[in-house]
């Protein structure tokens, strides 16, 4: 039962699995930038916009993050965490900028954290690696939070691998209550789905040895967003493509159909015919459809 559990993992261990989607380019993104001043303001009346790159909150290269904070921002400012894609071993912050540059642009009192995170490899395992730096970034800004001028409250915009991680973050490890809303695109929700582990390719099995797994049942309930929702989870949004090669609709359908017993305010949006990724005008209305809620969540 674990040898066939496995395959579908590695699949998406395998594979950087979102960059069609961040590298396309929606019309309406800005390409001025953020105006860079001092944090501190003498009068105490308004604060102007400020960016802050590759904040450390680690040792390894990786553990970096981007900060975005809006002008006029005040202890009530929320924070929307931006989270790669990349199959949990790649991938880079850079590739949600196109999300950053219109979150800036059309929701302009959000701050906005851009977090790398350290990825996987033969001997770092993703979980819980990624989500212990998903946590030492929250950490982080809430220990700095009279600093920056921002409140506790957070919400998630994450991408394939990273929607994954922002939706079991947000389920099950923000023991604080802070997060308001998270949004996952194309993430993986539920290892113990059938589309997983009845899948079977003998070049991915032999790749999956390499990384030693044991991967229990308990294991992967564990990890998958599916298993850890409750009834107090945060306001959720998803998005799924019908052709997805590396997703299963299931991955989607199923979860929002927990959310719909569990009665947590969510919406789902399938497109039949797009794969892992799209543009034009389905991307269009993702964001606009993400925008709202948004808006209306956070």
């Amino acid at each position: 039962m674990n040898y066939k559990i496995t395959i579908f993992f590695m699949k998406l261990l395998r594979f950087v699995i979102i960059n069609s989607l961040t590298t396309l380019i929606f019309i309406s993104c800005s390409t001025e930038k953020v105006d860079i001043t001092n944090l501190d303001d003498s009068d105490n009346e308004v604060l102007e916009a400020y960016e802050e790159l590759n904040i450390s909150y680690g040792a390894d290269i990786n553990q970096k993050f981007d900060l975005y904070l809006p002008a006029n921002r005040t202890a009530s400012t929320k924070t929307i965490i931006l989270v790669h894609g990349g199959g949990w071993t790649s991938g880079d912050k850079s590739s949600m900028n196109v999300f950053k540059d219109l979150l800036i642009q059309e929701i302009p009192d959000v701050a906005i954290a851009n977090v790398n995170y350290r990825l996987a490899d033969a001997t770092n395992q993703a979980y819980p690696m990624q989500i212990d730096d998903i946590s030492s970034v929250i950490q982080f800004l809430k220990d700095n939070k009279a600093k920056y001028s921002i409140s506790d409250k957070i919400g998630f915009i994450g991408t394939s691998a990273g929607g994954h991680l922002s939706l079991l973050w947000s389920y099950a490890f923000d023991v604080a209550n802070n997060v308001n809303m998270v949004c996952s695109i194309v993430g993986p929700t539920n290892f113990t789905d059938p589309a997983y582990t009845n899948n079977t390719n003998t070049a991915l099995q032999l790749l999956i040895s390499l990384y030693g797994l044991n991967l229990t049942t308990e294991y992967l309930e564990e990890i998958s967003p599916y298993h850890q929702v409750t009834e107090d989870s945060p306001s959720t949004i998803l998005f799924y493509g019908g052709q997805d090669p590396l997703v299963p609709t299931s991955q989607g359908t199923d979860l929002r159909d927990k959310l719909v017993s569990l009665n947590v305010n969510h919406e789902f949006t399938l497109y039949p015919n797009e794969g892992h990724g799209w543009e034009g005008i389905n991307l269009s209305d993702t964001w606009t459809k993400l925008k709202v809620f948004i808006i209306n969540n956070l």
